[in-house]
């Protein structure tokens, strides 16, 4: 049971992430592919675990790489560069923070989110 909770967590999170990347890309890039954002959601989680396990422990350098990853991650997948892709992060950030803050509030789910940082 408890293995079927954390799969039902997993989705939803995944699900809250890529709503802030959609919502990010829509803004942004006028990208209008949810399926899409739900990929690069995976995706950017998995890059920034994997730089987070390599170099998370350096103070200060391993936090902000792992960011530029995440980021790195969304500036392939969208077009506009660097600056669309921190564009589309923040964005996303901020999008994923409302829609969890109103969730949370009402008991749903805790306040995070799979495939954006810092939630």
């Amino acid at each position: 049971m408890a293995i079927v909770a954390n799969l039902v967590g997993f989705v939803i999170s995944l699900l809250i992430g890529a709503l802030g990347i959609y919502v990010g890309g829509r803004v942004v890039t006028d990208v209008d592919d949810y399926s899409y954002a739900i990929i690069t959601a995976f995706v950017g989680a998995v890059v920034w675990w994997v730089v987070a396990v390599l170099v998370g422990w350096i103070p200060l350098l391993g936090p902000i790489l792992a960011l530029l990853a995440w980021v790195g991650v969304i500036n392939a997948r969208y077009p506009g560069g660097w600056g669309n892709a921190i564009l589309i992060g923040l964005v996303a950030w901020l999008s994923a923070m409302v829609v969890l803050y109103v969730l949370a509030v009402f008991n749903v789910v805790t306040f995070q989110a799979f495939g954006i940082p810092g939630t």
